[in-house]
Parts: structure tokens; C-alpha cells; sequence
């Protein structure tokens, strides 16, 4: 069918991604967004202008081909489409489940600016699982085998991304993650509401076809040195991720009933966990205190879980907040209650358990060095939050493994690291969250891929150049 000319374009009607109704959804960790049919996508993509300089793709971190793949898929061709993402993103089905497209490339879409923007998530959603539907996860052509060896630390995904690049380039990588599976944050920091765990897992057996080892229950500074490492593998990639929490100062933070966002979510949020293990929150208030979209997720995880009151504590208005405004309406479509301008004094105690937290009502004044406005605490307005559980998401510092001489950290544990991942200690690289903090999973991939290209020049050169090595 010939294309539409670009201002008839205009006139297409937005294709709304079809999504579990809400009072279903609550009742399991299942995906709540569903996929578009060929019918759908088709519509969808002819939305988009075919803009000269592609704004969509400066928005996005790994600059994905994306007006190209959208005209593919406008053509029917879709499994050529989902080739064309792969060329630059190491996990496109990933990313189109769990990407924040509205402040991304969405965000960025030129017809956004008047109308609904092109729902580019959900297309490169769809023509990855229409051609893995086909013909499952082709393995790329590798590189011969160069006899070098590679330890990368965590199997999330600035590792898993670093993994596969460099086993592309012939090289034998060996990934070392402590939790009993693969998969980092994408396994057990995000819900399965947003990404089942069996598409993790097709993409773990991916990379074992790839060549990639992993070893799970080990953790890299207790049961196996970064010095160890250093004397059996060529060159280190460090991705241990950022997932020590940040805890203000706030007097009861030590009752039964106050615990921090990520054991909360490793706990239950996995849609393959057995429901006997999870937490039973039936009849129980929930209090979740933070304003990004791990603070989402604990919110939505315990709408199913039973709670019956799930209230979010943010010190800000709502856009001031971090977090994705898809993920806020997500919640609140759930039955999530959200208090704003509220901030924490201290958590109240009862018999030795958690009744409440004790709050205190804020307004906005002044810009902080980030732009947006400073939290004023209001005198004399202090009240009570009844609570049963209440959740800290504040954010993480960086979570580096130990070592006797590592590579130079921050003062919040992230490592002091070049544009090309570069540490330090000659030899050993670093990327993702334990390099730039707390970030998106599509920055981390783009650092994962960036660190094996300078990891990859700095093992060739050392074949040639032992003495020259250090250069990336």
C-alpha cells in the first residue's frame, strides 16, 4: 500500500497501546501492557513524519534507527525492522517494554508536540516478538576466537550488554553475579508487571549460545577477589550496579515495618516467584516515601499484594516529581493515593511496631541546582500518616565490590571512570549504575556496549603492544 503523504499523516488517529484493565491486573504480576497486533502496529508507524533529523533518535541514548524502523514496519516488514533495532540495541525487546519513552524518544517525537506521539515503545515491542515469533534469536557472525579472557562483574544490564559485545568479538567472557540468576535489576528490581522474567530469560540463553559463562551465587570482593581477577582475565568489566540504599537520618527508621525499596521488590515484584513466598499485605497500610520510578514500583507491587491503603509521601508537587508521569497514572489507575508537598519527620512507633509516620507539609520555593523548585517546610503542619509497612525509595549509591586496591570511587561509591569506561587501574573498566549513579536501563546497555569497544582495543593492543595497552 503506497505511503500517505506526511501531512495526510497528521490525520491518522493514534493507536492506543491495549493494556490489562486495572482491576484485573492487580491480581498478578503478569505484563499490564498487551503487544499490538500487525494491524495495529502498521497504524501506528504511518503516524510518523519521517523527520529529517529524526529527533526521536538524538533523544535516545543509544540513538536507535528508529525512523527507519518505523518505516519498515509501516511496509509490513517486520522482522527486517526488529533486524534493524538489534543493530543498535543489545535488548530492543527490553527496551520497548521498560523504556520511559515519554521522556525519551516519545518525548521528543515531533507530533507529540500537538498530539499523541508515535507509540515507538510499543512498535519496536511488537516487531521483536513478531520476529522472535519466526525465528527465535538468530546467533550474530563472531569474530574467530582471539584466546583472551574477560571477567565482568554483574549480570545486569551494562554487564549483559558488555558480555555479548565482546563474546561478538571473540573473546571468552565469564560473568560473575551474586544473586542465584542472571539478569540484575531487570530480574529482580523491576516487576514483572512491567517485564516477565521469561523474557529475561530467553535473552540469558541467547548469550550462552553466545559463548558467554556465567557464574551466579558468587559474590566478586567476598568469595572471589577484584585482585584474583585481575591476575586470571585480561581485562575486568565492573557493572555491580547502584543499589545501596540512601537513608536520611529520620528518628524510627529502625522498627519492624520500615524497610528499603529493592529487598522489598527482590522479594515479590518477579512474576515467576512463588506466590507463597510474597509478602501478604492483605488488610495492611502501605506507605511508599520517594518520588521516582522505583518508588512506582513499590507502589504498584503492593496494590498486589493485598494492601488496603497504598499511599505515596512525595515532597514535591507532581511535576516535580522524577519519575515517569505514565508510570504515576499507571499507579494511580491502580488504586495508588498520592500525597504531595508531604515530607517525613520520623516514623512512629506501637508496642514495638510501626503505626505511623509523622509528616510535615511542605511548599515549593526557590530552583535547586537541578531546576526545579526547593521543598519549604510549612511551620505548624505537622501530621500523621497512618502505616503498617512503609517503604524507603530515596535512591542508591554506588554498590562497588571490595577491594584492597581498586579503582578510584566517588564519595558515593560510584567509580571515578572515562568516557570510555576507563577506570583507574589499567585494565579494568566500569559502566551503568556503579559509574554515573542511579540510571536508566537503556544508558546502562549503551555504557556496557561503549566499555567492550575500549575493552576490545585495549586487549588487541595488548596483543601487539603489551607496553601500549594502557592507551583505550
Amino acid at each position: 500500500m503506497p505511503r500517505l503523504e506526511k501531512k495526510d499523516r497528521l490525520k491518522l488517529p493514534h493507536v492506543p497501546v491495549p493494556k490489562r484493565p486495572p482491576q484485573d491486573r492487580i491480581t498478578d504480576f503478569r505484563e499490564v501492557s498487551l503487544t499490538y497486533t500487525p494491524e495495529q502496529a502498521v497504524a501506528e508507524a504511518s503516524r510518523c513524519l519521517e523527520c529529517g533529523k529524526a529527533p526521536c533518535e538524538a533523544a535516545c541514548p543509544l540513538h536507535n534507527r528508529i525512523r527507519e524502523w518505523l518505516a519498515l514496519t509501516m511496509d509490513g516488514k517486520f522482522v527486517e525492522a526488529a533486524h534493524l533495532s538489534r543493530a543498535t540495541n543489545p535488548m530492543p525487546e527490553i527496551c520497548g517494554r521498560i523504556c520511559p519513552q515519554d521522556r525519551l524518544c516519545e518525548g521528543a517525537c515531533t507530533i507529540g508536540v500537538k498530539r499523541e506521539p508515535v507509540a515507538i515503545g510499543a512498535i519496536e515491542k511488537f516487531i521483536n516478538e513478531c520476529a522472535i515469533a519466526q525465528e527465535g534469536l538468530p546467533l550474530p557472525d563472531a569474530a574467530p576466537a582471539t584466546g583472551l579472557r574477560v571477567g565482568v562483574v554483574g549480570a545486569g544490564p551494562a554487564g549483559l550488554a558488555c558480555a555479548e559485545e565482546l563474546a561478538r568479538r571473540g573473546h571468552h567472557v565469564t560473568v560473575y553475579e551474586r544473586q542465584p540468576l542472571p539478569g540484575g535489576l531487570l530480574r529482580y528490581g523491576i516487576p514483572g508487571f512491567k517485564l516477565e522474567k521469561h523474557v529475561v530469560d530467553r535473552r540469558i540463553r541467547y548469550l550462552e549460545r553466545l559463548g558467554v559463562e556465567f557464574v551466579t551465587g558468587t559474590r566478586v570482593g567476598d568469595d572471589i577477589a577484584v585482585e584474583e581477577m585481575r591476575a586470571y582475565f585480561h581485562a575486568v568489566f565492573i557493572a555491580s550496579g547502584a543499589t545501596t540504599p540512601k537513608r536520611p537520618a529520620l528518628p524510627g527508621s529502625d522498627l519492624p515495618g520500615v524497610e528499603d525499596a529493592l529487598p522489598f521488590l527482590a522479594r515479590n515484584a518477579p512474576d515467576d516467584v512463588d506466590a507463597a513466598a510474597r509478602d501478604d499485605l492483605r488488610g495492611q497500610r502501605v506507605v511508599v516515601l520517594g518520588g521516582g520510578d522505583t518508588a512506582m514500583d513499590c507502589l504498584r507491587t503492593a496494590r498486589r499484594l493485598g494492601a488496603a491503603e497504598v499511599v505515596c509521601l512525595y515532597r514535591r508537587d507532581e511535576a516535580n516529581m522524577p519519575g515517569s508521569r505514565r508510570e504515576v497514572q499507571a499507579a494511580r489507575d491502580e488504586g495508588v493515593v498520592f500525597r504531595w508537598l508531604t515530607a517525613p519527620v520520623r516514623f512512629l512507633g506501637d508496642g514495638g511496631r510501626l503505626r505511623g509516620v509523622e509528616c510535615i507539609r511542605m511548599e515549593l520555593g526557590e530552583p535547586d541546582e537541578e531546576g526545579r523548585r526547593r521543598p519549604v517546610p510549612v511551620e505548624g503542619s505537622s501530621f500523621e500518616v497512618p502505616a503498617d509497612l512503609a517503604i524507603l525509595a530515596f535512591g542508591f549509591d554506588g554498590s562497588p565490590p571490595l577491594a584492597s586496591d581498586g579503582p578510584a570511587l566517588r564519595r558515593d561509591g560510584t567509580y571515578v571512570a572515562d568516557e570510555n569506561g576507563a577506570t583507574t587501574v589499567p585494565g579494568i573498566f566500569a559502566g551503568g549504575d556503579v559509574v554515573r549513579g542511579p540510571d536508566l536501563v537503556v544508558t546502562a546497555l549503551r555504557d556496557g556496549r561503549r566499555a567492550a569497544e575500549a575493552i576490545d582495543r585495549y586487549l588487541r593492543r595488548r596483543l601487539t603492544d603489551p607496553l601500549g595497552a594502557a592507551t583505550v
